[in-house]
C-alpha cells in the first residue's frame, strides 16, 4: 500500500489476526512474521494517526526497533500522493520520549540528529516540528520540567509510539519505576548505555550516563499505544511483559492499565 487512501488500523488488524488480550489488559497483541512486516504495519498506523482527526501529537521514540519503521513511513509517504506529503508538512507535531544529557543537534549521537536524519530531511519537515528535550540545557531537571509543560500545553499525544528495553524500560524509565513518574532527569543504567553504543562507534562509555526522559505518567495519558518489539534477544522480556502484572521492576508492564496499546512482535520476539 503506497496511497494516502488507507483502510483503518482496525480493520487490518483483524485481516492480519490480532489476538486480543487477556481480559485484565488493554494490550492487543499481533504477531507477524518478520521484522520487515512489522516494521510496515507500524508505519500504517503511523500515518493513521498523521492522517486523523482531530489532530494530536504524535509521541515517537527512537532506536533500532525504530529505524526500519521510519524507513517504511518515508517511502510509504513518498510514493503516495503529494497532498498527503503536503499535509503532513502542514500539521506535523510531534513530542520524542528523550535525549541525552549534554549532547544537542549537532551531535550524531544525540536523538535530534537522529530524528533529522530519519524524518526530517526526507520529509522536509522544520526542527521546530520534531520536538525533543534540549540535551544541552544548563539545567536539565528545569529542562525536564519545560519539556513535560510543553506535552501539556499541546494537549498530550494522540498515538504513543514505543520500543522494549531489555530490561523493560519504555522511554528511558529505567526499572524500578512507577506509574506516576512524569518527564525528569535519569541516569542511564549500564545495561542501557552498553545497549545503545552503536550509535556511539560500539563504545558504551562513550553514551552519556544521564537523559532527559518523558516518564510513564506521559506516556499512559496518549490516546492510543503502539508497542513494537522485534529480534530473538527480546525474546524474555517480551514473554515477562505478558506473563507480569503492573509493576515498578518492570515498567513496560504499566501499559497493561491502559485501555488502548496495541502491540507489534514479529515471530522471533515471540520465540519461547
Amino acid at each position: 500500500m503506497r496511497t494516502s487512501s488507507v483502510t483503518t488500523t482496525e480493520e487490518r488488524c483483524c485481516a492480519a489476526g490480532e489476538q486480543p488480550g487477556s481480559p485484565d489488559s488493554g494490550i492487543q497483541l499481533q504477531v507477524l512474521p518478520t521484522a520487515e512486516a512489522v516494521a510496515e504495519q507500524a508505519a500504517l498506523a503511523l500515518l493513521d494517526a498523521c492522517l486523523a482527526r482531530p489532530r494530536r501529537p504524535l509521541g515517537l521514540a527512537t532506536g533500532r526497533t525504530m529505524v526500519p519503521i521510519y524507513a517504511a513511513f518515508t517511502a510509504m509517504v513518498q510514493g503516495g500522493s503529494p497532498r498527503t506529503l503536503e499535509t503532513l508538512r502542514n500539521h506535523w507535531r510531534s513530542f520524542n520520549l528523550d535525549e541525552y544529557v549534554g549532547l544537542g543537534p549537532e551531535d550524531p549521537g544525540s536523538f535530534a540528529a537522529d530524528m533529522r536524519a530519519s524524518l526530517g530531511q526526507p520529509l522536509g519537515l522544520s526542527t521546530a516540528q520534531l520536538l525533543l528535550p534540549d540535551g544541552r540545557a544548563a539545567d536539565p531537571d528545569a529542562e525536564a520540567q519545560r519539556y513535560g509543560a510543553a506535552l501539556r500545553e499541546a494537549g498530550g499525544v494522540g498515538l504513543q509510539v514505543l520500543g522494549l528495553g531489555l530490561n523493560g524500560h519504555v522511554g528511558f524509565n529505567e526499572p524500578p519505576c512507577a506509574a506516576d513518574r512524569r518527564c525528569r532527569c535519569v541516569s542511564l543504567r549500564a545495561s542501557t548505555r552498553q545497549a545503545n553504543a552503536a550509535a556511539f562507534g560500539g563504545d558504551p562509555s562513550r553514551v552519556p550516563e544521564r537523559a532527559i526522559t518523558l516518564g510513564l505518567a506521559e506516556i499512559l495519558e496518549a490516546e492510543r499505544i503502539l508497542l513494537v518489539v522485534t529480534g530473538a534477544a527480546k525474546a524474555p522480556v517480551l514473554r515477562r511483559l505478558l506473563q507480569s502484572s503492573p509493576s515498578a521492576d518492570l515498567p513496560a508492564s504499566w501499559l497493561h492499565r491502559h485501555p488502548r496499546v496495541r502491540l507489534l512482535a514479529d515471530a522471533a520476539a515471540m520465540a519461547a
